[in-house]
């Protein structure tokens, strides 16, 4: 069962929450995939949320691919959520540590991510820490980079039907800088 850690309330009514627990899991309107530009769910969250979510996940990312072409970091991919209880699952591709202009891309995934969440009439959205696994980004400043965007989305979209934002979190060296962080963001 996932549990909230903290949470922390906005002037309109949202919330951002910090969640331990596993993402496939989350009853929510839409969950982000942690996704390569090519949605291959191969490894990781995402290989965990196609594998939970069925075939249907990897045919609507092959589909969304011929259609569309590689994802980039601003504009993510969606399909349904499949077998898992999220109906839709939003394909955010975060930077690969090392190639440039992460700060950047890291915000623009996070932020194309609630975008596309509240294009879908979604009011509530779970986020892994995006780009932190196999794509190397330090935990700590992907934290601060995610709190923000949160944060910024919030105060420019007050009119956004999106009104509940988690950040599911499943290990602990992860939830441990995660809430070091927030900590500091959130005294």
């Amino acid at each position: 069962m996932n549990s909230i850690l903290i949470e922390k309330k906005f002037t309109a009514g949202q919330s951002l929450q910090v969640v331990q627990g596993d993402i496939t899991t989350e009853n929510v309107d839409a969950i982000v995939n942690a996704a390569n530009e090519q949605l291959a769910h191969g490894g990781g969250v995402a290989w965990a949320i196609s594998k939970k979510g069925g075939a249907t996940i990897q045919r609507e990312s092959d589909d969304w691919i011929r259609k569309h072409g590689p994802v980039s970091h601003a504009h993510p991919a969606w399909t349904s959520g499949g077998n898992l209880p999220a109906r839709y699952v939003i394909h955010a591709v975060g930077p690969v540590w090392g190639d440039g202009d992460e700060d950047r891309k890291l915000k623009d995934a996070v932020l194309g991510a609630l975008q596309t969440a509240n294009e879908l009439k979604c009011k509530s959205i779970s986020l892994p820490a995006v780009s932190t696994g196999i794509f190397g980004f330090p935990k700590d400043r992907a934290a601060g980079i995610i709190y923000k965007a949160v944060a910024d989305y919030f105060e420019m979209g007050a009119e956004s039907g999106l009104k509940q934002v988690r950040v599911v979190l499943f290990d602990t060296p992860t939830i441990d800088e995660f809430l070091s962080v927030w900590k500091t963001l959130y005294k």
